[in-house]
């Protein structure tokens, strides 16, 4: 259970921004994976992304002195994190691949809010707010809205994508979980080495199965490159220092603003058109995450 005493607003309200942060930079994954080669395998880019963000996690833990607090990793977490974020490789790079950058992203974690927040109240006995309710649902909305409404291009939208999307999204849940409770005695750094070092080591015997060669081009160096090293290392040093303060389904609500900078980049840099009807769900995810973020997460 949580201590009953509540953190300041202040912290919450850093802890939030930080979380914000780095789900911005998790929007950017979908599209540097299409701007990667072609024909390249989604378990082989999921996991050398998870494996080399690990690394880069290890070398600024070591670099902190923190790995000596290896020692006193606790087991459940770490088993639990390491199978969630496996599973979160798997789910979301196929969704993206099915169902499109924007739809496979805003699905996975707009779906994760919900899984977290039960989480959150079954496992650490966090309270579920008022004011958490209505921004979640003002995201879920929007995000329907995203999947639903008919964009400019008239695709249909893969079923079994947005199947793999929600796999992702209670993968996530699982791990952001893993993550809190790895938080409770592991310094930021330290605990998500761990936790993707453990994800790594279980995707290792599938990913030395796929075909590698594309992930050695020049294209390919990059695109792993920004995966691993900008996507894992920065946003997760910046998530698990947000996760501190904010509650488990505040954090997977915050996390929303990775669909909606996934949306806006997939659209200026990939050039994948949005009707309006999707800009204005896009509006309501920005608007359940300003809800959340100005207020007493």
């Amino acid at each position: 259970m949580v201590p009953t005493t509540a953190p300041s607003r202040r912290p919450a309200r850093s802890g939030a921004l930080l979380v914000v942060l780095a789900a911005a930079l998790w929007g950017s994954t979908g599209t540097a994976q299409a701007k990667g080669p072609a024909g390249v395998d989604s378990l082989a880019v999921g996991g050398t992304r998870i494996a080399l963000g690990a690394v880069g996690l290890a070398v600024v833990a070591g670099l902190r002195g923190e790995l000596r607090a290896v020692r006193s990793v606790p087991r459940g977490p770490l088993v639990l994190g390491a199978v969630g974020i496996a599973v979160y490789q798997l789910c979301f790079f196929a969704a993206v691949r099915r169902a499109g950058v924007a739809v496979g992203t805003v699905v996975g974690i707009g779906s994760a809010p919900v899984f977290a927040g039960v989480l959150g109240w079954w496992q650490r006995g966090e309270a579920i707010r008022r004011r958490w309710v209505v921004a979640t649902a003002l995201a879920l909305a929007g995000g329907t809205v995203l999947v639903t409404a008919s964009g400019g291009d008239g695709r249909a939208v893969s079923t079994v994508g947005v199947i793999l999307a929600l796999g992702a999204g209670a993968s996530y849940a699982v791990y952001a979980l893993a993550s809190k409770q790895a938080l409770d005695r592991l310094p930021p750094a330290t605990s998500m080495a761990v936790l993707f070092g453990g994800g790594a080591l279980l995707l290792a015997p599938l990913v030395l199965t796929r075909p590698l060669a594309p992930l050695v081009s020049v294209r390919g160096v990059a695109m792993v490159a920004h995966l691993g090293l900008v996507t894992v290392t920065v946003a997760y040093l910046l998530y698990a220092a947000g996760l501190r303060t904010v509650p488990l389904g505040a954090s997977a609500t915050l996390s929303l603003a990775e669909p909606a900078t996934a949306t806006v980049l997939a659209t200026l840099v990939l050039g994948e058109h949005l009707g309006a009807a999707q800009w204005a769900g896009l509006g309501l995810v920005g608007a359940g995450l300003a809800l959340l973020a100005i207020g007493d997460a």
